[in-house]
């Protein structure tokens, strides 16, 4: 562990903030870029102009801070040679590094690795603010190539920041236009300049926590795969509300509405619903939430019109109305729906009645518990950490786009060729293949209540 400062003053044994920052040696920034191709063979290195820009954000940031020598103000992947060890690395650095720097341009958003990286971060950011309640705004996009906004994917279209505050030539021609060109050599100086002071303000006021490595190889990218327009995901909430608690129920983990629900409580000081829609947006998804108390389930004979995360609060079976109609909506086998069954053995009285509200919910949603991928039986039979949630919902969301894929209405071409036309190919039925991608990962399932079997039994 990192010493202080001598001579700094110290207040109850907590040492200040600029105590603080100055024993903190981590990375102020992950300069994240799409690697472009050589042209030709033997052909310059394409990338040594993203080299140029790293070293001279590295020079502002150590003339911006009080980082000692040999500490890193920054790190880019071509530090890393190829190897063993070379993903461990990097999910090193991306748990660890302060603010996240991704440069943005139509390569950018096309490589899963770039979108790997933002996952990864992202993640960090989500968890900070669910234990702090407080906004972590730590990713600090740089324009490599200006990019239209309608082509950016949902993550970054969301990102509140003004580019323009970094220069009118900036806007029009991104870095690689003024570091390319001599006569834009001072708009270059001034717009890197500007952007590491950026780094540095977001890295001391938001001071994003170091999280557990993330393993590149089996994350999700955070852009999902191309689109032709929105993909919805809903997550609905089954949990007592702080007015309808079971007798002698704790009300710290509930609010006024269902989506209050806060399980991991004290460790999280956000309802899960909202970390969960925020984790969901992470991976390009438009995400809504509700209670389950207040929507009438869909006909289960009726084409699903989105897929669906269920948050279940074993704690909700004990009222019984509302244990017959989880009980009735797990008796029509819905797939496009996967629980999630979040439990916290930290909680005394939780952990008391584990056993007996287990073998509750086994009799009251027997098909959701032994249906489906590996991942959705392991999640709905218990996750005990907000880490294990983190790790296991992307897989869970992904069987549920891919259930919905499967069970959706499926649409008629949208006109025929007119009379005496000839086409080259066949029609083909449109549905809403064309706004959902499926993605591949394996989560880390640590946190994850045990007797989920590795095998694969999707419902059908």
């Amino acid at each position: 562990m990192l010493g202080v400062r001598s001579g700094v003053q110290q207040d109850g044994g907590r040492v200040s903030d600029s105590a603080q920052r100055a024993a903190d040696h981590r990375p102020y920034f992950f300069l994240s870029y799409a690697h472009t191709p050589r042209y030709g063979a033997g052909g310059p290195d394409p990338d040594m102009w993203v080299e140029r820009l790293f070293r001279d954000l590295c020079g502002h940031v150590m003339a911006m801070t009080d980082l000692p020598a040999g500490a890193p103000a920054g790190f880019m992947d071509r530090e890393i040679r190829s190897g063993e060890g070379w993903s461990e690395r990097l999910g090193e650095v991306l748990a660890t590094c302060r603010v996240f720097v991704p440069l943005f341009s139509p390569r950018y958003f096309a490589s899963e690795m770039c979108g790997k990286e933002w996952y990864a971060f992202a993640q960090r950011a989500i968890y900070h603010q669910a234990k702090s309640n407080r906004p972590a705004e730590a990713i600090v996009p740089a324009l490599w190539v200006p990019i239209p906004p309608e082509q950016l994917p949902g993550p970054a279209e969301r990102l509140q920041f003004n580019h323009r505050a970094f220069g009118d030539r900036y806007v029009t021609d991104g870095l690689y236009g003024l570091i390319k060109l001599r006569i834009f050599a001072e708009e270059y100086e001034a717009a890197v300049y500007e952007l590491a002071k950026r780094i540095v303000s977001v890295a001391d006021t938001t001071r994003v926590g170091s999280g557990s490595p993330v393993d590149y190889r089996q994350a999700p990218s955070a852009f999902g795969k191309p689109t032709g327009g929105p993909r919805p995901m809903h997550v609905t909430v089954a949990a007592p509300t702080s007015h309808d608690l079971p007798e002698g129920r704790a009300p710290d983990y509930y609010g006024k509405q269902s989506q209050d629900w806060n399980p991991y409580h004290p460790d999280s000081a956000r309802p899960l619903a909202y970390v969960a829609q925020d984790l969901v947006r992470s991976l390009n998804y438009q995400a809504t939430v509700s209670s389950f108390d207040h929507e009438s389930p869909p006909d289960a004979g009726q084409p699903p019109t989105r897929p669906e995360i269920l948050l279940v609060d074993r704690w909700a079976l004990e009222d019984e109305d509302r244990r017959q109609r989880l009980a009735a909506f797990d008796a029509e086998p819905r797939p496009w729906v996967s629980v999630i069954v979040p439990w916290n053995r930290d909680d005394p009285q939780s952990r008391a009645t584990e056993a007996e509200l287990a073998e509750k919910l086994e009799r009251t949603m027997p098909h959701q518990l032994r249906h489906g991928r590996a991942a959705s039986r392991a999640a709905a039979r218990g996750v005990l950490s907000m880490e294990a949630f983190g790790q296991i919902l992307p897989q869970v969301v992904e069987s549920a786009a891919q259930e919905y894929l499967r069970h959706a209405e499926v649409f008629p071409p949208a006109a025929p060729p007119p009379p005496g036309a000839r086409s080259s190919e066949r029609p083909r039925l449109r549905g809403p293949m064309a706004e959902y991608g499926t993605t591949h990962y394996v989560p880390n399932t640590r946190g994850i209540a045990p007797d989920a079997e590795d095998t694969d039994d999707s419902q059908s």
